[in-house]
């Protein structure tokens, strides 16, 4: 994971670093929702959102580049089978997306894949129904939750105008849970949650100026 990790810093860097060769390109802003659960944990998909600002450079023969700086926030519901969880991670995020596409004037369909890094400002676990619910399963969620997150999205969009609409479906690599740190994490919570993360499908919408 570690290679994973390192790969898509260095499309990040190369993104970023490389912009100086790209023509005149615009900014905007972008917002949706995000259709995210836990692979083989949650029970079906769980709709959160996703806003911040974006910068589109021009490359030629169709090319694109577009970082973008979000807040993601992401959550999943999933029955423990001893407590409903209710999990919600907000992420500063940074996904850089290469395009591809044709422009017919009037339109510009195109092809994405968007590697991004985050880092996880705000966290909150809901656990209902434990038969004791005096019972303390976290007393720091950062001590078991990753702040640092990666991943890879895959999809296409079109460009009519200053409008953007772009769908993927993203995948987050690593380990939601830190499981290096046991303290005060409940087995099942432990066992369910080894190496899983979010995945699923974000719809963006943005606005160029």
């Amino acid at each position: 994971m570690r290679k994973v990790l390192l790969t898509v810093i260095v499309l990040c860097a190369m993104a970023l670093t490389g912009v100086t060769t790209a023509s005149a390109g615009n900014f905007g802003v972008v917002g949706g929702a995000s259709f995210l659960g836990i692979r083989d944990v949650s029970a079906g998909v769980t709709t959160s959102y996703h806003a911040g600002l974006t910068y589109k450079f021009k490359l030629p023969a169709g090319f694109a580049i577009q970082p973008s700086l979000l807040y993601h926030m992401k959550n999943s519901a999933y029955d423990s089978g001893a407590s409903e969880v209710d999990l919600k991670v907000g992420y500063v995020e940074l996904p850089v997306s290469f395009q591809w596409g044709p422009d017919l004037l009037l339109f510009r369909p195109f092809l994405d894949v968007s590697p991004f890094v985050g880092y996880g400002v705000h966290q909150d676990f809901d656990m209902l129904g434990f038969d004791d619910p005096g019972k303390v399963v976290m007393t720091d969620a950062w001590k078991h939750v990753n702040r640092l997150e990666y991943g890879l999205g895959i999809g296409g969009g079109i460009e009519i105008w200053k409008l953007q609409l772009v769908c993927r479906y993203n995948w987050n690599f690593g380990s939601l849970l830190n499981q290096d740190n046991k303290a005060d994490v409940s087995d099942i919570l432990r066992q369910e949650l080894n190496d899983k993360n979010f995945g699923g499908v974000t719809l963006s919408l943005a606005l160029l100026f």
